[in-house]
């Protein structure tokens, strides 16, 4: 067994580098296979050569972040250990689209800074940012909606879109609509919840309330984009795969000049009635070749959800 020793000279960073009880170094005991043992303001790390290595360069870019101010938490962890060996060069001048010249992939919303944890939601990121169209395709728990969002809200607060427009298919999953209570915006809003969840992480509850209302921000069921023209906003389809052929066509031909427009979907849990094929799967067979159109990829090896959420993918993949 092999021993590294690394010092932290600041021991309240220490502090907040193996965070509550230690489950930060817990995290990157389990999933490197090393001991790492406290020693004051040094953490002493046993293990094969190759693994001590690995988990010095994690602990030591975990403490470069809290050093710059920025916190560290669980999913700043699981980042570093999914994607600590990319080399992030260059920097950033405030401008997002920096990112495209070297920088690191940072999205800046009014609650949080968001950053890919994989290298699949890193390539996604920077697809977002580059095409006028993209599309996210993988299982659920992968960041594909989540990530899409912030990169609107990012856009819209820097000014590069003038309105966030956010749909999904209102298409039941076992449950009938009509048995829902209330009129059709209380039925509809179930389906659109997740969208409201994701920007409820991005922006203060008042000031999305007033975007809202202002229309600055807009979700609705797919059926209401018809016969719209989708002018400098950034636009997001979610649940692509439950989309017909006709809905997705008519979809994507409301892009407007100046917009920016996102599809994701899972072509495993598409809830068509039997014999409807999927819009989403039509969308990449048709447009794969076409300049300025970006397909971008996710497997169980993208879920950031919890650990178990990948393996019951994996097993359901397993059994297709």
């Amino acid at each position: 067994m092999h021993e590294e020793i690394v010092e932290f000279l600041d021991n309240r960073l220490l502090i907040d580098l193996c965070g509550e009880y230690d489950k930060n170094l817990a995290e990157i005991e389990q999933s490197i296979g090393i001991h790492i043992l406290r020693r004051g303001n040094q953490l002493a790390v046993v293990g094969e050569p190759g693994q001590t290595a690995e988990a010095v360069n994690v602990l030591n870019t975990l403490y470069e972040r809290l050093e710059a101010g920025k916190p560290v938490e669980s999913g700043d962890v699981d980042r570093e250990l999914r994607m600590g060996d990319e080399p992030q060069e260059g920097t950033r001048d405030g401008d997002q689209l920096e990112m495209f010249r070297g920088g690191p992939i940072e999205i800046k919303t009014r609650k949080k800074l968001i950053e890919p944890r994989t290298d699949a939601q890193r390539a996604y990121v920077r697809s977002l940012f580059a095409h006028s169209l993209a599309f996210g395709i993988g299982p659920a728990g992968t960041g594909k909606t989540y990530l899409a969002v912030a990169v609107g809200v990012s856009m819209f607060i820097e000014g590069h879109v003038d309105r966030i427009i956010l749909s999904r298919p209102a298409v039941e999953a076992g449950e009938k609509l009509g048995y829902l209570p209330g009129d059709m915006k209380d039925k509809v809003d179930p389906y659109m919840q997740p969208l409201y969840d994701a920007l409820n992480d991005f922006l203060p509850g008042k000031q999305l309330a007033k975007l809202v209302e202002e229309k600055k921000i807009e979700i609705a069921p797919l059926a209401f984009m018809r016969g719209r023209t989708l002018n400098n906003a950034f636009v997001v389809l979610d649940e692509a795969q439950n989309a017909t052929s006709m809905q997705m066509k008519m979809f994507l031909t409301r892009l407007g000049e100046g917009s920016r427009m996102v599809v994701t979907g899972d072509r495993s849990q598409v809830d068509l009635p039997r014999g409807v094929p999927s819009g989403l799967h039509e969308a990449e067979r048709l447009l794969n070749s076409i300049p300025d159109i970006s397909f971008n990829y996710f497997s169980a090896r993208d879920v950031v959800r919890h650990p178990l959420v990948a393996a019951i993918i994996e097993a359901y993949d397993a059994d297709s």
